[in-house]
């Protein structure tokens, strides 16, 4: 029994000591350890660190540029997707079969790829070459945005063919709009005022002031639509209309813009109707001239339904051909026509013994056809036909005037009033008057306030 305490006792030591040895011995190496760490040069330890950071924001470098890549990648799918859809949409109108498979296959393709490269994401199997990827995908994406912006001209192109057409059609009805309208204003106006100068109603024993009225309406009118002509062109040319206006009557006051027109209206008639009491329509030839009624009688049914260019090309030197010159020339400033055409061609054209083809020249050319017969007509007469103007600050009378802006109103007393500034008067002769023997034809007139 004694024998077996003592062997239990010893073994019992003999672990202990086992453990103890094994315990110094552990405390030993991390001494040994500590001891060594202790012993180390610190910018040996500064450098591992440094290596380590070093290399940790490589990783993480690496990391973002291969992100940066993915999402490069991502967009440039997504921008050929949008122009494969574009092509698609296109080939819709008109339908265009084998373009529609073409941007059908684009389309898979593209969305298998984007499919695929979301699986290597997912299992963190991306081997993507950032800059190789990033200029790969900047590529494809300047690539898709070009595919875009052709699509769209190809669209915009389309467009404008339907607009052009749409263009092309309204012009065609409105060009086919102002010929109705204009047969029908032939049409009227033949029936109202040249209905009696038809040749076989038209005889000198009945000739009568109903006649000439008449015929000077018919010369107004085409008076009025050169005005408006020679306004539009003015505008278009950039003019001051109001210092032109002013240097046609001075200080002249009107009660709206739009009567600039009947300022311009009353500089054209009078440099048109200037010489018209005269037998040669010469503002120097004398009064006493003598005339034949017959003979301008005829003169005037020949003239009224001649073609005047076709006329003066043929007949260069004839009076009216003179006539038409001259008064072009007063009418027509060399600065009006320098800057309504940039050149003084009317005028070069007219002194060579040419007759212009302009729209300008042909709208004048009518207008002095008009007066050139309305003076024939004034000669066929055995009274004389005189003309008259009426002076500035005139009183109104209705026996030798008629307003001519329709919105004046004027009283029955012969005498125009306006509430607010009182009495008006005469500012300027717009269409001047005419007297047959005793028979008076009303000068038009603007009125305006008393000028002081």
């Amino acid at each position: 029994m004694e024998t077996i305490k003592t062997k239990s006792a010893i073994s019992n030591g003999s672990n202990k000591l086992v453990k103890t040895f094994h315990n110094v011995i552990c405390l030993r190496n991390v001494t040994k350890i500590a001891s060594k760490n202790d012993t180390e040069d610190p910018f040996t330890q500064k450098l591992k660190t440094h290596q380590a950071n070093e290399k940790d924001k490589e990783t993480k470098a690496r990391h973002k540029a291969v992100m940066e890549a993915l999402i490069a990648r991502l967009f440039a799918g997504v921008a050929t997707i949008k122009a494969s859809y574009a092509e698609l949409q296109i080939a819709q109108n008109p339908y265009n079969n084998e373009a529609i498979q073409k941007g059908d296959q684009a389309v898979v393709h593209e969305l298998t790829a984007i499919s695929c490269l979301k699986q290597s994401f997912l299992k963190k199997e991306l081997n993507l070459s950032p800059q190789v990827t990033l200029m790969l995908a900047e590529i494809q994406e300047q690539q898709s945005q070009m595919e875009v912006y052709q699509i769209t001209i190809k669209k915009l192109e389309a467009q404008v063919d339907v607009k052009e057409s749409e263009i092309s059609f309204l012009k065609n009805k409105l060009n086919e709009c102002i010929a109705f309208n204009k047969s029908l204003g032939k049409k009227l106006h033949s029936s109202r005022s040249l209905s009696m100068f038809e040749n076989k109603n038209l005889h000198f024993s009945a000739l009568n002031p109903t006649h000439f009225i008449h015929f000077l309406h018919h010369t107004l009118i085409s008076m009025k639509c050169f005005v408006k002509f020679m306004i539009r062109e003015m505008e278009s040319a950039h003019w001051d209309l109001e210092a032109a206006l002013n240097s046609i009557h001075h200080d002249a006051v009107l009660s709206k813009q739009s009567h600039q027109f009947f300022a311009f209206e009353s500089f054209v008639c009078m440099k048109m109707f200037a010489g018209f009491s005269n037998p040669s329509f010469s503002s120097e030839s004398s009064s006493l001239e003598k005339h034949n009624n017959h003979f301008q009688f005829e003169e005037f049914k020949k003239f009224k339904s001649l073609n005047p260019k076709q006329y003066v090309s043929q007949n260069p030197n004839s009076s009216f051909a003179t006539f038409l010159k001259s008064k072009y020339l007063e009418v027509v400033h060399t600065k009006m026509e320098c800057s309504f055409f940039g050149i003084l061609n009317e005028r070069k054209l007219l002194n060579d013994g040419f007759v212009p083809d302009s729209a300008f020249f042909m709208a004048f050319a009518d207008l002095a056809k008009r007066v050139w017969c309305l003076h024939c007509l004034a000669l066929s007469f055995e009274e004389k036909v005189t003309i008259f103007q009426v002076k500035k600050n005139s009183r109104f009378s209705e026996v030798y005037m008629e307003c001519a802006a329709a919105e004046e109103l004027v009283s029955k007393s012969g005498e125009a009033a306006d509430s607010v500034s009182g009495e008006l008067r005469v500012g300027f002769t717009t269409v001047p008057g005419f007297l047959i023997g005793k028979t008076v034809i009303q000068s038009q007139v603007y009125l305006s306030p008393v000028s002081c």
